[in-house]
């Protein structure tokens, strides 16, 4: 049984693992270029964030918002 664990530990270890030893790596070089995954998703949400404001201010200059807090049968 101990055979069977040390198996995993090292699959993780020596396989698994091989892109975040190199993004380990890398911090020491260049800081920006280890955590490039990071900025990206940072973009995506700055993105994502301001075209769910516009949409919301575009509904709520047509009047198409409905704010009725008894709009759910729990609220009555």
């Amino acid at each position: 049984m101990k055979a069977f664990f040390e198996g995993i530990q090292w699959l993780f270890e020596n396989i698994f693992f091989i892109p975040q030893n190199y993004l380990r790596e890398l911090e020491l070089e260049n800081w920006f270029a280890a955590n490039i995954i990071n900025w990206i998703f940072v973009i995506i949400c700055g993105a994502a964030m301001v075209y769910w404001i516009k949409q919301l201010q575009l509904h709520k200059a047509n009047n198409e918002e409905y704010q009725d807090t008894t709009a759910h049968s729990f609220f009555k």
